[in-house]
């Protein structure tokens, strides 16, 4: 059973343009400032065209995450979708994959922090370099414990100068760049192209970290999808403005030979300040990703300890700001061990081919979810082209990971082994929640197919959050109601004695006079309110007792006083001291059925749980 054990909730602080830059300065740091003079010895200035094709290698699973985070806009993002989607073991190796991967190219940030300070103030050496990063990881860590807003005020400023700076870069250096500069365009052919559009792909693997934060997102249903297409378009097209900028103006042997090629070519056509300010700006790259990075993978443990797959101290918030203190802890002092210890190359290669691997298990996870038709997945963005996108995307992917050579391809599979012992021996025994994955197994194999209830009312819950719905008595006797869902036709005594039977098995009164009743009050005045829709109701003995029964019958119920056949009746039984709820609760029917796209929705529905979700999810006020 899932259990939550974080101590309060998080705060819903950020708003569109914190998550735009918060997405946008995930991506911009070594794949624009550094990167370019490295892919550029494979392919020449084809390059331009290799940054614009990675691009589209990520729409799959931008597309797909935007779907599932408005869905269930949970912290720990991808982790979160996994484990529900494709179960325990999936979601303990993507949670700690996800983690990983992105702790360590926030710590490669850091140390490109060094690296650009060196522009500004020459002579630091590696040692320096190293003390500057842990510097900045401690800084960070202190922004991100004190807010979440605070983090994403501070991402907003820094990614406004930085998409400044570069505007200014490319609309000076564009008259500088010379045509002759890009001939030969293609020099190592197609398959270079291709190769280097793997190797840059990851740059933009950022804009997806935003999923990690989306519990504390306002109105995810439109920030998320929105924030993260705005910050993919824009950054899309820096990326191949500044680049042909770069390829434009400096020559293939100061290319190919400097780590800082845009500050390297700024020099060449502003002078001293122009190298200054893409250096600043570098510098504010690495100095986004970093923080980014902190604020997005420490909801990973977050996530992970509210399940019980790792220790419930990090699900721990701060009593003052509701943050994640002991995950923020516990990410940064990681950071700081990788940026001490270690030599990040090869480790960068391994974090790559983890985020490549998460990135099929993001897509295949939609077409899992997409599947199994669960009446509570409702996804405020629904990906396009479904399912050809998802299955390119993992088709690509898959074909990336083998891209990146043979010791991270084994150190992955390693990672995965360890993971797999790690789960077998201590989370497994503390999960009972059924994936869709498996529930849609049930279905292949034509049992019985029912939906597991944890997870059932584990997404209600996820949906209440995301509206901002508070439940009212009317939503608590919808959860519990009977529905009837009757083919049809039948006349409207039989229909009654049907509804008799309900109503004298939960309210203790005779079967007999509550069809009475029913019969009674039709006579005295239809209850027919529309063409096709009546809402019969009646006075039972007693006290403290009322009963909804929502009805749906494809072919209609034959009333002697309607031409129309009603195909949808909402039945109400309730005692003389409920007459005032017995009023809201026609208000709420009301409502609900003056919606356009209500008796769409109503006959759109598979079954009686998705019934259930239309009248629970209505936007009806409460």
């Amino acid at each position: 059973m899932h259990s939550n054990k974080s101590k309060g909730k998080l705060r819903k602080e950020l708003g569109l343009i914190d998550v735009f830059a918060i997405a946008a300065g995930s991506m911009i740091s070594s794949g624009l400032f550094i990167l370019p003079s490295i892919v550029y010895r494979e392919a020449g200035p084809s390059i331009v065209l290799a940054y614009l094709l990675a691009g589209l290698f990520m729409i799959p699973s931008i597309m797909s995450k935007a779907e599932l985070s408005t869905a269930m806009p949970k912290a720990g993002g991808t982790y979160f979708y996994v484990e529900r989607i494709l179960g325990g073991f999936w979601g303990t190796l993507g949670g700690f994959a996800n983690w990983f991967s992105i702790a360590l190219k926030s710590a490669f940030a850091l140390i490109g922090i060094g690296v650009f300070l060196d522009i500004i103030f020459p002579g630091f050496d590696y040692r320096v370099v190293k003390l500057i990063a842990v510097i900045f990881c401690i800084v960070f860590t202190i922004v991100n414990l004190r807010s979440v807003k605070t983090s994403g005020r501070t991402q907003v400023i820094l990614v406004a100068g930085l998409i400044l700076s570069l505007g200014i870069y490319v609309l000076l250096g564009w008259i500088h760049a010379e045509p002759h500069r890009f001939t030969p365009f293609m020099t190592g052919g197609l398959k270079a192209l291709f190769a280097t559009a793997g190797m840059v792909f990851i740059s933009y693997g950022g804009v997806t970290k935003i999923a990690s934060i989306a519990e504390e997102t306002k109105n995810p249903k439109r920030t998320i999808p929105y924030g993260m297409f705005l910050a993919f378009f824009v950054v899309n097209i820096l990326y191949v403005a500044v680049v042909a900028v770069t390829i434009g103006v400096l020559d293939i042997k100061e290319l190919t030979t400097s780590l800082t090629p845009i500050s390297h070519s700024a020099l060449k056509f502003m002078g001293r300040g122009g190298e200054v300010l893409m250096a600043v700006a570098g510098l504010a790259a690495f100095i986004t990703t970093a923080n980014a990075g902190i604020l997005s993978a420490s909801r990973v443990p977050l996530a992970m300890s509210r399940d019980n797959l790792i220790p419930d101290i990090f699900s721990s918030l701060h009593d003052k700001y509701k943050t994640p203190k002991n995950s923020i802890l516990a990410t940064s002092l990681f950071m700081i061990l990788l940026i001490v210890a270690l030599d990040l190359k090869t480790l960068v290669k391994v974090a790559s081919t983890f985020m490549l691997i998460l990135f099929i298990l993001v897509n295949f996870a939609l077409i899992v979810v997409r599947m199994s038709k669960l009446p509570y997945y409702r996804p405020g963005y629904k990906a396009p082209l479904f399912p050809y996108m998802q299955i390119g995307g993992i088709l690509i992917y898959s074909l990336l990971v083998f891209e990146m050579g043979r010791i991270p391809v084994i150190l992955t599979f390693l990672f995965i082994l360890l993971i797999l012992i790690y789960y077998l021996t201590y989370a497994k025994k503390r999960i009972t929640r059924q994936s869709a994955l498996m529930m849609l197994i049930r279905k292949a194999a034509a049992t019985e197919f029912v939906a597991d209830k944890n997870f059932e009312a584990e997404l209600i819950q996820i949906l209440r959050e995301r509206d901002e719905i508070t439940e009212d008595r009317f939503d608590k006797l919808i959860k519990t109601a009977t529905f009837l869902d009757i083919e049809g036709p039948m006349d409207m005594q039989e229909f009654y004695k049907i509804v008799a039977g309900i109503i004298a098995k939960d309210s203790g009164d005779d079967e007999k006079v509550i069809y009475d009743l029913l019969l009674e009050r039709e006579k005295l005045h239809s209850t027919v309110v529309h063409p096709g829709i009546a809402i019969p109701h009646i006075i039972l003995p007693g006290l403290k007792k009322f009963i909804i029964i929502p009805v749906r019958c494809r072919k209609g119920i034959i009333h002697s006083t309607s031409q129309d056949p009603v195909k949808i009746a909402f039945v109400l039984a309730g005692t003389m001291d409920e007459r005032n709820f017995h009023l809201k609760a026609l208000m709420a029917i009301a409502q609900i059925i003056q919606d356009e796209s209500f008796e769409k929705k109503w006959f759109d529905a598979r079954n009686i749980e998705e019934l259930r979700s239309i009248l629970l999810f209505s936007g009806r006020k409460r």
